[in-house]
């Protein structure tokens, strides 16, 4: 069975992050194909970025003990979900600074996004995407997006996700491709 984990990636006090973390972490509750465990940025107190070489350079250590323990809960997963809030088209700065904050721990391992803002995020997951490639994860095509009117009828409706039968496909896409792209690369990591 497969070790996932789904990152939160944003801090702010009155963030939406948790209502698709929620939905997700229900989702995947209900497959028998992965595990998923929930690492939540608000709890992982990491530093900025403030190596004084570059981590390849140190074997992938870190010399701040706080990046370091990240560094080896990451290593044990094999593929992530990233919740990725759009701030003015981007992702949020505590995200980037968690992926910086590891190195060869996501190296060929499957990583998925779910966004959301103005265009369901999707400004924020195509930065990520390349942030990924450059650490030699595999981001894999199924997103899902929760644009401005299911943002506002969760906000303002009382609405949930699952009042939204595309996000509802979109999620079980998701969960599909990231198990079979996570079995390929954990057999090929372990060949």
């Amino acid at each position: 069975m497969l070790n996932l984990a789904l990152i939160i990636g944003s801090t702010r006090p009155q963030r939406f992050a948790d209502v698709p973390a929620q939905w997700i972490a229900a989702g995947a509750a209900e497959r028998t194909d992965f595990a998923l465990d929930i690492l939540d940025l608000r709890d992982q107190n990491l530093p900025l970025f403030e190596e004084p070489v570059a981590p390849a350079w140190t074997q992938g250590v870190y010399s701040n003990p706080l990046a370091e323990e990240w560094r080896q809960k990451i290593g044990k997963y094999d593929g992530f979900i990233i919740t990725a809030a759009e701030y003015n088209h981007g992702p949020t700065a505590v995200l980037k600074n968690a992926l910086d904050s590891a190195t060869f721990e996501w190296r060929r391992k499957p990583v998925a996004f779910i966004g959301y803002g103005g265009v369901g995020g999707a400004r924020a997951i195509e930065q990520l995407r390349g942030v990924a490639v450059e650490l030699h994860m595999a981001p894999i095509k199924a997103e899902v997006n929760i644009g401005m009117e299911p943002f506002l009828g969760i906000l303002q409706q009382g609405k949930t996700l699952d009042d939204y039968p595309y996000l509802a496909a979109s999620r079980t896409t998701l969960f599909d491709e990231i198990a079979w792209w996570g079995n390929a690369l954990k057999a090929a990591r372990t060949a």
